[in-house]
């Protein structure tokens, strides 16, 4: 490629469109052009880098090293390119802002509080993907992940803490009115609702307090933790289960905690920005830090 020479601007807006869905078939309905279309022109704009921006493989696609370093730091300027032409015209521009969570972190934590971001910043149009692969295996780009630990981040994603959590034992107030659990030994009384993901929850609590060998009278496995918490809402047993997922179930009654003095700290929920992000990003995790700060 000649130096300063400008790639095909038409084939570089498709490389962003196929970049951010991860598919040429999405990317051809977005733009309202064939599937071949969009292959023609990645293809053209990787002969003009020089490089291969995609991994083709059987049905799907994935960015390369070079691919994902052309979306992180075009894709601002494109989307700067567009706010200048809003401008022009008078309309006020709605910025997005993708936002890369497990599911029932979304549904427990996160979307509950996302009106108040609404409001706060109107122009700002949150756009969440919920996904239960490690952010450096992330199905299609995003602006900021949030996952539980350090670990599983991309390179140029640098993870901050900012919320505290700890697993605690929670049960209905339907199902201790039967059974009450005054200690721990009388869990073995009660059905177990694990995730199927989390199995090791209940092993690590059960270390933590000092009794390894406690067994339940029965278990029940779930897909996700908030099923795991409507299973046990519902009365069919207690629940491990971390704290920043009780949502308002216990505040209004519908789950307690009958052991609150034995909890088991856990990694701190993290985020991390992509590289190249834009105000609005930054905006939104400063957000979720003063979140996490209000408890």
């Amino acid at each position: 490629m000649p130096a300063g020479s400008l790639p095909p601007l038409n084939a570089l807006r498709m490389f962003l469109v196929a970049a951010r869905h991860l598919s040429f078939s999405r990317a051809a309905v977005e733009l309202n052009v064939t599937h071949g279309a969009v292959s023609r022109q990645v293809r053209a704009l990787e002969e003009h880098l020089g490089v291969a921006l995609f991994e083709r493989q059987v049905r799907q696609v994935s960015l390369t090293v070079e691919g994902r370093q052309l979306y992180a730091e075009t894709q601002p300027a494109m989307e700067q390119i567009a706010a200048a032409a809003r401008g022009v015209t008078g309309r006020a521009p709605t910025r997005g802002v993708r936002i890369n969570s497990r599911t029932s972190f979304s549904v427990r934590w996160l979307i509950p509080r996302l009106p108040d971001f609404v409001a706060r910043h109107p122009g700002i149009a949150p756009q969440l993907i919920t996904s239960l692969a490690a952010p450096d295996k992330a199905p299609e780009p995003f602006d900021i992940a949030i996952r539980r630990d350090l670990g599983g981040w991309p390179s140029g994603v640098k993870a901050q803490p900012f919320l505290e959590d700890e697993l605690l034992v929670l049960a209905a107030p339907s199902l201790l009115k039967k059974k009450p659990i005054a200690e721990p030994k009388a869990l073995a009384q009660h059905t177990l609702l694990v995730v199927k993901t989390r199995n090791q929850d209940w092993d690590d609590w059960k270390a933590h307090i000092g009794l390894p060998r406690l067994r339940p009278a029965a278990r029940l496995q779930f897909d996700h933790s908030h099923i795991v918490l409507q299973a046990a809402v519902d009365g069919l047993g207690f629940a491990i289960v971390a704290r920043s997922l009780l949502g308002a179930d216990v505040a209004q009654g519908r789950l307690v905690c009958p052991l609150p003095g034995l909890r088991l700290p856990l990694a701190p929920m993290c985020y991390g920005c992509a590289p190249g992000i834009g105000r609005e990003t930054l905006v939104f995790a400063e957000w979720l830090d003063r979140q996490a700060a209000l408890g």
